[in-house]
């Protein structure tokens, strides 16, 4: 029995030796952020971010108590449209020479369920920064075979108004929806 009692304390501070604060970075090659919207109220249009940055940092081993950092090169924009993208990249939308990045900061995760949660944080796009709440999925944590370290996967969710931020505000309902679906998914490397 003191074996067993042993065995457990020891797995359970090897568990809390690697999830002592620590810093998870995005593995790029193995995430992505995607974004919907609609075109004249009968078609979706998604497009992505090429060059993005993501990281959590967490003490607990669910990740109830993790901060969330997002930043795009809103440059990277693509749609697989060529012309679309450029005129997204226009001061009609991004305004890349403008506002070069967006970004998203978490102040605060809530549990919605099991490995389930509202992410409430800061957007700033377009110059303004509001809050919005995102939520997040826990896929679990496993040893990726590769690097022989944890790798935790995460899915992401949510919705946004355009013009809460001001954002293509020339093109109104029906040409483009004012709701904007935002998923991201990926894995996350310990650092």
């Amino acid at each position: 029995m003191k074996k067993i009692l042993t065995l457990a304390a020891a797995a359970l501070f090897m568990q809390t030796a690697v999830f002592a604060q620590s810093t998870w970075k995005a593995d790029k090659a193995h995430s992505h952020v995607k974004f919907t919207i609609t075109h004249l109220a009968v078609s979706d249009v998604d497009g992505v971010f090429k060059d993005f940055d993501a990281s959590i940092v967490a003490a607990k081993p669910d990740f109830s108590d993790a901060k969330y950092t997002f930043t795009a090169n809103t440059a990277s924009v693509s749609t697989d449209n060529e012309r679309r993208d450029g005129h997204l990249k226009s001061p009609d939308f991004f305004d890349v020479a403008k506002y070069p990045t967006l970004t998203f900061v978490s102040t605060s995760v809530a549990a919605a369920g099991t490995n389930k949660y509202k992410v409430t944080g800061n957007l700033t796009l377009n110059g303004v920064t509001k809050p919005v709440v995102l939520d997040a999925a826990y896929r679990g944590t496993i040893t990726n075979p590769m690097t022989k370290g944890p790798d935790a996967g995460f899915k992401i969710t949510g919705t946004i108004k355009r013009s809460d931020f001001n954002f293509g505000s020339k093109f109104g309902s029906p040409m483009l929806s004012d709701e904007v679906e935002l998923s991201a998914s990926g894995e996350f490397l310990k650092q």
